[in-house]
């Protein structure tokens, strides 16, 4: 399989697909709420120049599983 941005970008997608799927299921778990405990990070730039305007969010929701899911992302990817 050719390693290009693109296969990369699926992978990292898949993972963390995977990781919010094991996230959710393991959310009602109380030994292991420290891995679905999630933090947030917020970026929403915007601005107004009367004849074009934007305003975009960014919201990203990072948790112990998101992290793995990333991790085994790139691991799956550089064994290719």
């Amino acid at each position: 399989m050719k390693k290009n941005s693109i296969t990369l970008f699926i992978f990292l997608l898949l993972g963390l697909l995977t990781a919010a799927i094991f996230t959710q299921l393991f959310s009602e778990v109380s030994w292991l709420s420290f891995m679905t405990r999630s933090a947030q990070i917020k970026w929403e730039p915007s601005a107004d120049f009367n004849v074009v305007s934007y305003d975009i969010s960014l919201h990203i929701k990072l948790n112990l599983f998101s992290v793995l899911g990333i991790a085994a992302a790139i691991w799956i990817y550089r064994k290719l």
